[in-house]
C-alpha cells in the first residue's frame, strides 16, 4: 500500500502549503477521493487527500445492523472481493473484505470505512480548510440525525456539506435543518429555472449547480448569503476551459474526478 500512496504525496507535496493561496480560489472535492490514484471511499485515499489539502466526495449506505459505511454502490461486487447487498450484510461481514486489491494488489487489505471513522480521520487532520461532500445515498428517515450526531462527535460538522438525496428531497433537507441549524444544505439547479427555486429554498446554504451558470446567476446566489457547489459533466472530467470559467465567475467548490490536476490549475502551474 505503502509505495504508491507515498508517490502520489511526494510528487504533490507542494500542494499542501500551496492548494489555498488565493482567497476566491474554488474548493477542490475529489469525487470518491483520488479515485484515479487510490480505491475509492478508503481511508488510504482519503488520507493522501487531507495530506495534499483537498476535499472528497463520500459515499453513505447503512449496514444490515444499522452501521453506516463509506461505499457507492449498493453491493460490495464491484469494489471488493465479496458479493452482496450493503443492506443485507453486518459491519462485522462488509469490514473483512478486501476492499483495496480490486484496484492494485498495493492497496490488498484496506477496508470499507465506517462513517465513524472518515469523520475521525477528518477530525485528527491538520487540513482545516477542505470540503467533505456527504452524498446520502440511503432512503432512511434516521441517517440524517446519526449523520449529524457522528459529526459532532468529532468536531467536524463545519467541514461537510451535505449532497445525494438532499439536493432533490426537500423531506430529507427538513430531517437534517431539525438535526442542526448549522448543517450546510444543498439544493441542485440542473438549469437557469431550477436556480430560482434553489435560491429562495430557506432549507439549503448552497446552492448544487449541474450546468455552468452565468456570473451574474452566481452573484445573485452569493447575494442571498448562499454558496455554490458545481458537479457533473461539465466539471467531472478533464475540463480546463469550463474550471477555468467556474473559478472566473467565483463558483465556491469544484467536484471533480481530476482533483489533482484542478487543484495544479488553479495555482496556476
Amino acid at each position: 500500500m505503502r509505495k504508491p500512496l507515498y508517490a502520489v504525496l511526494a510528487a504533490l507535496f507542494v500542494l499542501i502549503a500551496a492548494s489555498h493561496t488565493q482567497a476566491e480560489s474554488p474548493r477542490v472535492v475529489a469525487h470518491r477521493g483520488l479515485l484515479l490514484e487510490a480505491p475509492e471511499n478508503t481511508l488510504a485515499n482519503f488520507r493522501a487527500c487531507l495530506a495534499l489539502q483537498l476535499g472528497f466526495e463520500i459515499d453513505v449506505l447503512r449496514t444490515r445492523d444499522g452501521r453506516l459505511v463509506c461505499i457507492h454502490d449498493s453491493t460490495v461486487d464491484r469494489t471488493t472481493d465479496g458479493t452482496g447487498k450493503v443492506s443485507q450484510l453486518r459491519l462485522r461481514q462488509i469490514q473483512s473484505l478486501d476492499a483495496g486489491s480490486w484496484f492494485s494488489p498495493a492497496f490488498a487489505r484496506q477496508r470499507v470505512p465506517t462513517i465513524d471513522q472518515v469523520f475521525r480521520l477528518l477530525a485528527e487532520s491538520s487540513a482545516s480548510d477542505v470540503l467533505i461532500a456527504v452524498d446520502i445515498k440511503q432512503d432512511d428517515v434516521r441517517v440524517e440525525q446519526d449523520l449529524v450526531r457522528l459529526a459532532r462527535r468529532h468536531g467536524v460538522l463545519d467541514q461537510l456539506l451535505f449532497i445525494g438525496r438532499t439536493i432533490l428531497d426537500a423531506s430529507v433537507r427538513e430531517r437534517l435543518r431539525k438535526a442542526s441549524s448549522e448543517a450546510q444544505i444543498s439544493r441542485v439547479a440542473h438549469n437557469s429555472d431550477e436556480l430560482v427555486e434553489s435560491i429562495a429554498d430557506p432549507l439549503n446554504d448552497w446552492v448544487y449547480v449541474r450546468y455552468l451558470p452565468s456570473a451574474e446567476e452566481v452573484d445573485r446566489i452569493h447575494q442571498r448569503g448562499k454558496r455554490v457547489f458545481i458537479a457533473g459533466k461539465t466539471v467531472s472530467g478533464h475540463e480546463a476551459d469550463n474550471w477555468n470559467r467556474a473559478a472566473e465567475i467565483g463558483i465556491d467548490a469544484i467536484l471533480t474526478d481530476y482533483s489533482l490536476e484542478l487543484a495544479r490549475q488553479i495555482r496556476g502551474e
